[in-house]
Order: C-alpha cells, then structure tokens, then sequence
C-alpha cells in the first residue's frame, strides 16, 4: 500500500505545545456514530459512553530516558527506545557519527559535570536502521535511580524545548504533564498520549456510571515517532515493543465481547496489544513478550469496537492505524474537519473518539 495514500496538509501552528489545563478540557472530535461528526469537549466523554461498556487503557509509566552526554569533546544526546537486557539499551544519539564501538559516554547534569559524573555507557553497536547500542556501567538495579538523576523526559521531536537538562526548572511541567493519572509499571519511553486527557475526576464519573475499567502494559518505545521513510507499506520495519495482558483481564473483555458490551481501546498502544494477543476467532489470551504488529487498512479487528486516541502525523503508521480502524476515507475528511476547526495535534493536542467498522 503506497505511504502517499496517508499524507494530508497540516498547519505547524496546529501542533501543541503544551497540553489543556485542567487534562479533560482538550477537544474532542466524536466519531462513536458511523454517520456522524460532533465537537466536543473531552469532559464530554461520559455522555457517549454506556453503563456497561469495558474501557481498556494502558499503564505503563514512562521513564526519562533522554540523557545528555559528551565523548571527549562531541556532546550528545542520548533517547532510550528498547533494553535489550537489564543494563543495555537501544538508543537513537544526536551526533551519532562522532561515536564509535567502544567509546565511553559520560553523562551530567545541569549540577554534575561530565568530569564529575558516576554515570557513564559504553557503545557496544551501531546499525544504520535500529540505532546504537550502549550498555551502562552501573548494576541494573541501580539504573532506575541514575534515570532519575541524570534523566529527562523523552518529548517527541516535535515538541521543541530550549535544552532540558535535569538539574533546570521546567516551566512546562512536562514530568507531570507528559504522564497519566493512573501510570504504574516503569518502562515506556514515550507516554501513551490517549490518556494523557484523563483526570481523577473524569475517572471518577466513568466509574460512577458502572463502566468498568480494564488495564493492560505496553512499554511504548521511541520508536512510536520514526516517520515511515518507504514508499510502501509492506517495506516499512516497525520496533518492537513490551507487553503484558494478565488473565483477569483476557477473562473480563472475553466475556464482556460474549455479552454483546462494546470494547473501548484507551489509545493505539492498548489497540496494538489487544490485537497481538487475539486469535482469528476474537479470543483473548494472556501475553506477556515482545509485538511488531503493524496495523494498516483491510485489517480485520478482533478485539475492539472504538479507539480513543489522540491526532496523528502524516504519513505515520499510527494514522494508518486509525484509517484501519475508521476508514481511510471517513478518517482523512474528519482530519481535515479537524485542521479547519482548529483541533490541537498530537501528543499534547486534542483527542477523538472513532467507532471502528472493520471487524471481524
């Protein structure tokens, strides 16, 4: 499928910078009816729903992983996307080419000089499509707590910052801001932006209503943010990504989709997780491994009747998720509904509610 079909024409200044204040006030563009369009307010959100609907989000809990180092004299910066064991990491690293197998990484801090740092990565490999490999030289249990020090919070490239280095006042809040409510399990190195727009509140009513709220984990990688650079669809490599579905929830969504109830994904990342762990006859099944799945139109879902999810870039694999979900046609005039009325994009930006018509 050529990428092309994907592309639409998007304003920069559409792009969010910062995120509504308080969450659930962003916009939200209701597409739960097949033939129709609604603006509304993501506060909203309850009025669509039912009392017996199953709500399926994401817990994973980003970690900051995007560090400054320096090699000698190269200064460079490090984004965390996938461990490959306990103390070695994929990476994408600014300035790369001025790194070689073996170099040593010095990390710091606005208060700690790379001189003065405890924290350093050797470079183990460098691969022109999976980025560098480094490997940390401290004991993987006290990774956690170096992150803590000397990282920040891994905002996607479009999202411009003045250089965040830990240590500095942020007056953008990002630690907080680029994090849900109800994150749990230390491990994304990008946040599952669909709930992004949830509040304790907001959570509160959904529960008051009856619905029930389900939670799976998928460590969502850097690797969200890789623009498609093929010409087509069937040439593009997607990076894989950890999750976990535990029984109790294949129980509770298997026997909900027996009864008739609508399945809600909370997101793309609960969508690809679900659809990674369902048979062809729609059950189910615990997981607990790696998923490359790479969703695109003329997919059959499984598992769920709509998504709740954020706007996306062009060309990206995560529109073509939602043209999958929604129609490709239907998706791309409600995107250009959405840039007419002034919707905010991505990760910080505005949701949608879409009503998934291709299932099995």
């Amino acid at each position: 499928m050529k990428v092309d079909i994907f592309d639409f024409d998007l304003d920069k200044e559409l792009i969010a910078k910062t995120p509504a204040n308080p969450r659930d006030h962003s916009r939200l563009l209701d597409l739960s009816e097949e033939d129709s369009v609604s603006d509304r307010y993501f506060y909203d959100l309850p009025k669509i729903l039912r009392p017996d609907d199953i709500m399926v989000f994401n817990d994973t809990k980003v970690i900051p992983a995007r560090l400054y180092g320096q090699r000698g004299e190269a200064l460079v910066e490090v984004t965390l996307y996938h461990p490959d064991d306990g103390i070695r990491w994929w990476s994408f690293i600014k300035n790369s080419k001025r790194l070689h197998v073996g170099d040593i990484i010095h990390f710091y801090t606005a208060e700690i000089s790379a001189d003065a740092s405890d924290f350093s990565a050797e470079v183990i490999q460098k691969d022109s499509e999976d980025g560098t490999l480094i490997k940390f030289t401290c004991n993987p249990d006290e990774l956690n707590k170096k992150l803590e020090t000397y990282g920040a919070m891994p905002l996607p490239p479009y999202i411009k910052r003045d250089k965040p280095l830990p240590g500095l006042w942020n007056p953008y809040n990002d630690k907080e801001n680029y994090q849900t409510v109800y994150a749990k399990h230390d491990g994304a190195v990008a946040a599952p932006t669909a709930g992004l727009h949830f509040t304790d509140r907001l959570l509160k009513e959904i529960d008051d209503l009856g619905i029930k709220r389900v939670f799976l984990t998928l460590h969502v990688g850097a690797g969200t943010f890789l623009p498609v650079k093929t010409d087509d669809t069937e040439n593009h490599k997607m990076h894989a990504e950890y999750g976990v579905i535990t029984r109790e929830a294949c129980d509770i969504i298997n026997n909900a989709k027996k009864n008739g109830q609508r399945i809600i994904a909370v997101g793309t990342t609960s969508v690809r997780l679900l659809e990674s762990a369902a048979d062809e006859q729609g059950i189910l099944h615990p997981f607990c491994g790696e998923t490359d799945i790479f969703i695109t139109p003329g997919y059959k879902f499984k598992i769920i009747d709509m998504i709740i999810t954020n706007f996306h870039l062009p060309k990206s694999t995560l529109f073509m998720l939602i043209c999958a979900i929604g129609g490709t046609d239907r998706m791309k005039a409600a995107y250009k509904h959405a840039v007419e009325s002034k919707y905010r994009f991505y990760s910080y930006g505005d949701s949608s509610i879409i009503k998934c018509i291709n299932k099995i």
